[in-house]
């Protein structure tokens, strides 16, 4: 019996225990606000949480008991519902469908069990494993979808998600957010986000234009949401703020003195913090103001192309630097974070001589990822869903994860599927 906690903002999750049901499985889920209500469409398997936090173990409990629960499926393991329920299963044996953005974004979706990001099992698999098992194996890296563009969509529903909070939670008022703002902070961020993408996409071409445009040598600092569970559970840093802080410092110490630094925005930033205003401000205090240069959001791929290095805390667009062969140095705990491809320096010593990754190691371990965790498609677009949802339901009802079939020599593009009571799933 699955049971299912918190998913991505919009209908994902609802349509994966549809198509569980679809497959002979019993499916159940808990919400534990209006948000999440609003999204799961089967009001018959719909439990609702209205208890304070505090009682969420005793409730889980007995849950899990009552309902016979086997699986458990949410989409990050950091905030504290999740945290704990990761640790009840654990100690229960029942198995834990961890989503995620994918590793490889923007083209795929990570799932994986028990853990993602500084939780993965990737953080304990050496590059050198992952090469013994690609040779055992008869799988093959399944291609990006044809299409891909759904960042509106993701704004969209994040902005549903908030309006449903602010004025539809009244049966749910012992709902306390992971998140610090107020709900009607985040649908304020999140609607204006909405709204601004016109003026937002000029800002970001003009700018593109002047750094592409400007002839010298460049260094791309990839910012995060400063509240995402990376940053919070799987760094040092409290902000985007406090690493700016610290690569400026860097760059100022050790850069050559016709280098420049190019800043680049979250594509979903929506301000909480001051970036720009304390980009200013750090530039003017080193000297830097006419080599420092903001990119408000946008796509990284242009940037990229002519970048000497990257640093980041430990955001998945790493992976875009490493495939281009880009120095690039980490502040973070990270799946990529490999002594093959990831520099060891100091921040100054990097911006002053960056050392290159091995292309040949790296490739071995974004082979490896295609062929276990990274599954094709999205969560906000339909046609992302429908791509998803075609290889998904397979891979949660099988009975080992995607790693533990790549390392024990049994990879195949055809899962072998569990039985329970004439049919497959549980």
């Amino acid at each position: 019996m699955f049971l299912f906690l918190q998913g991505p903002h919009g209908p994902f999750f609802n349509a994966l225990g549809k198509a569980l049901r679809a497959a002979g499985s019993q499916v159940w889920r808990v919400g534990f606000n209006a948000g999440d209500q609003a999204f799961w469409r089967d009001r018959r398997s719909y439990i609702a949480f209205r208890e304070p936090a505090e009682d969420w173990p005793d409730f889980l409990a007995t849950l899990i008991l009552d309902r016979n629960v086997t699986d458990i499926v949410l989409y990050g393991d950091t905030r504290p519902i999740h945290a704990y329920a990761v640790e009840a299963a654990r100690s229960r044996g029942i198995t834990v469908h961890v989503f995620e953005e994918g590793y490889l974004r923007p083209w795929w979706v990570t799932y994986e069990r028990d853990g993602s990001n500084g939780n993965s099992r990737l953080m304990d698999l050496s590059v050198d494993q992952m090469q013994v098992a690609l040779a055992r194996s008869d799988a093959h890296a399944l291609p990006p979808p044809s299409h891909w563009g759904d960042m509106r969509q993701h704004i969209f529903y994040g902005a549903a998600y908030h309006w449903f909070l602010m004025f539809f939670n009244q049966g749910y008022r012992n709902f306390r957010r992971h998140r610090e703002l107020p709900v009607s902070r985040e649908f304020q961020l999140y609607f204006k986000r909405l709204m601004l993408m016109p003026i937002h996409r000029l800002q970001r071409r003009l700018a593109t234009s002047r750094v592409r445009r400007g002839g010298f040598p460049y260094h791309l600092v990839l910012l995060q949401l400063g509240h995402d569970s990376s940053v919070q559970s799987h760094s040092e840093f409290s902000g985007m703020c406090a690493f700016l802080d610290q690569i400026i410092a860097g760059f100022a110490a050790g850069a050559p003195q016709h280098h420049h630094l190019v800043i680049k925005e979250h594509p979903l930033e929506n301000h909480r913090e001051p970036l720009r205003k304390r980009a200013r401000q750090l530039a003017k205090a080193y000297g830097l103001s006419e080599r420092i240069h903001y990119v408000p959001g946008g796509k990284l791929a242009r940037l990229l192309d002519d970048a000497r290095s990257a640093v980041t805390i430990n955001s998945t667009a790493g992976q875009q630097v490493l495939w281009r062969g880009i120095p690039l140095r980490i502040f973070g705990r990270s799946v990529y974070d490999k002594p093959q491809f990831v520099s060891q320096q100091t921040i100054a010593a990097f911006f002053a001589n960056p050392e290159p990754p091995d292309a040949t190691a790296y490739r071995v371990y974004r082979r490896f990822l295609l062929e276990t965790s990274q599954v094709p498609g999205g969560f906000y677009s339909r046609r992302g869903r429908q791509q998803l949802l075609r290889r998904a339901v397979d891979l949660m009802l099988q009975d080992q994860d995607p790693y533990q079939i790549a390392l024990s020599g049994n990879a195949t593009n055809t899962p072998q599927l569990k039985i329970v009571d004439g049919h497959t799933g549980s």
